[in-house]
């Protein structure tokens, strides 16, 4: 999931550059729109992975191990 939102975000630069050059800065901004948004997702699912695995991490380390009690 954040490799296709990171793809998505080069793929939608690359359009907004296309239509810059095109003096179309209308579409050009709306590509740009979408390529930050592409970028942020791509960032917030690896924050959320991120935070997930520590979470995960810190629950296994709050369980009572059963084979040292007896």
């Amino acid at each position: 999931m954040v490799r296709t939102f990171q793809i998505l975000a080069v793929v939608f630069i690359g359009v907004a550059a296309y239509y810059f050059s095109r003096d179309d800065k209308d579409l050009a901004f709306v590509a740009g729109v979408l390529a930050a948004c592409a970028f942020l997702l791509s960032i917030r699912f690896q924050i959320k992975r991120r935070v997930d695995v520590r979470r995960a991490a810190e629950e296994n380390a709050a369980l009572p191990d059963d084979d040292a009690s007896g």
